[in-house]
């Protein structure tokens, strides 16, 4: 079965980012190879508009039969601006919320991120699904790319 995986801005910026690009072509040569199908959300597609060329147009490269597009709904924003009201990020990182709710309300079972200060945080991630739980959703896996990878020494 091929995993379902939501991916954010930062990983398309990942692959040319010297500190990220290593595992994030790793990642993105296992969605090519099929290992994983990116989920991409509305919110993403707006955000890589404003991205740089070579970084909007990066998904472009990515074959339609690994990508599955999500869009954002009432239940998505409803949920995310809850994160925000019970204080885990504040109205700034409202944005960082979308993408964890739209990933949550869809049930995709992984988001990977290389935003470590809203998303890919231990406490956050444990206060995310605290609040999920809440609302009748399951918890999500919020990893890097690196730890969704399967890799051999």
């Amino acid at each position: 079965m091929v995993r379902k995986v939501y991916i954010d801005t930062s990983v398309v910026g990942g692959y040319f980012d010297e500190e990220f690009e290593f595992w994030t072509k790793i990642f993105f040569d296992a969605v090519k190879k099929g290992e994983f199908k990116i989920v991409i959300s509305e919110l993403l597609t707006k955000e890589l508009k404003f991205a740089p060329a070579k970084i909007g147009s990066f998904l472009d490269g990515v074959s339609e039969e690994h990508k599955l597009y999500v869009e954002l709904d009432q239940k998505t924003e409803e949920l995310a601006r809850s994160y925000v009201n019970n204080g885990i990020v504040g109205i700034k990182s409202l944005a960082d919320c979308r993408h964890i709710a739209t990933a949550t309300v869809n049930q995709i079972e992984i988001l990977t991120s290389w935003n470590f200060k809203h998303i890919v945080n231990l406490n956050k991630i444990h206060l995310y699904n605290g609040i999920n739980l809440q609302n009748g959703y399951r918890t999500i896996e919020i990893r890097t790319p690196r730890e969704i990878v399967n890799y051999e020494n």
